[in-house]
């Protein structure tokens, strides 16, 4: 077994003394509990995959989540947001100006044109993996597919600027920068986060950051990137009915796409799709 906080403890430890903010030993993760968090992880792919095969236009919102929860019991697995702090579903399913933590509902049916983002997350053994993919839903607009391009790109550059000894503001520098490039917005309220011994860990991975700034980023660190970025203004506001569901405040087009990564010592590897 390999403790990478006892590895770096004295290089850890020197950047503590210049004033950086540095990782906690339970946030660096030691080579079993990695391989542990993989297994988790290859499942939480795997339903992801199986939504893909059968999301469809004209199927309703909580069809997709019984297609989650039956997936994952088969693979001997659970879903980690069913009663989590309340959450009454096992996915969060969020459609065109939903930001995210769209409760799923036989009421609500997928129609042609629309975008919506499944956010899955999953116990295997009591280890934690999170991931989610945005689906086009038969023919939808132009502007709505560029949104999900620029969302995905933005993931793309987060991801690239995760690196060891760098640190957690140098992630979102990158996505807000290429974002607003393109002449889209950041939600700012919400963000990526810790994940593996438990659903969300330190450290919250804020998608607008400083390049230098935030938490040094160590190898064995395990956490999400999650960009959730808006046709329109950044601002958002809570669902005062369900209390969950983020929607923007100006009604226009949102979408997410999200990773969960690896902080290894040549750079970083991604562990769910």
């Amino acid at each position: 077994m390999i403790d990478y906080y006892e590895k770096y403890k004295d290089k850890i430890e020197e950047y503590r003394r210049q004033g950086h903010i540095v990782p906690t030993a339970n946030l660096v993760k030691n080579s079993e509990q990695i391989e542990k968090i993989r297994i988790s992880a290859n499942i939480n792919t795997a339903v992801l995959d199986y939504v893909a095969k059968n999301i469809r236009e004209g199927m309703s919102t909580q069809e997709i989540d019984d297609l989650v929860s039956s997936f994952t019991k088969e693979n001997g697995a659970i879903c980690a947001p069913l009663h989590y702090e309340g959450y009454p579903k096992s996915v969060c399913t969020s459609i065109n100006d939903e930001v995210c933590h769209g409760i799923p509902s036989r009421r609500i049916k997928l129609k042609d044109g629309d975008i919506i983002n499944v956010d899955v997350s999953t116990i295997k053994d009591g280890y934690f993996s999170d991931a989610s993919r945005m689906f086009a839903i038969g023919n939808i607009s132009k502007k709505r597919q560029e949104l999900i391009e620029v969302t995905k790109e933005c993931l793309r550059v987060g991801i690239q600027a995760a690196k060891p000894w760098g640190f957690v503001g140098d992630i979102g520098e990158a996505i807000s920068t290429y974002a607003y490039s393109k002449g889209y917005t950041v939600v700012r309220e919400l963000g990526g986060h810790g994940v593996g011994l438990e659903f969300h860990e330190d450290p919250f991975i804020s998608h607008i950051g400083k390049k230098g700034t935030g938490m040094l980023l160590v190898p064995g660190m395990i956490f999400t990137i999650e960009p959730m970025i808006n046709a329109g203004r950044a601002n958002v506001v809570i669902d005062n009915l369900n209390g969950w569901t983020i929607y923007t405040a100006d009604g226009q087009d949102s979408a997410q796409v999200e990773h969960m990564i690896l902080i290894t010592e040549e750079g970083n590897e991604i562990l769910t799709y």
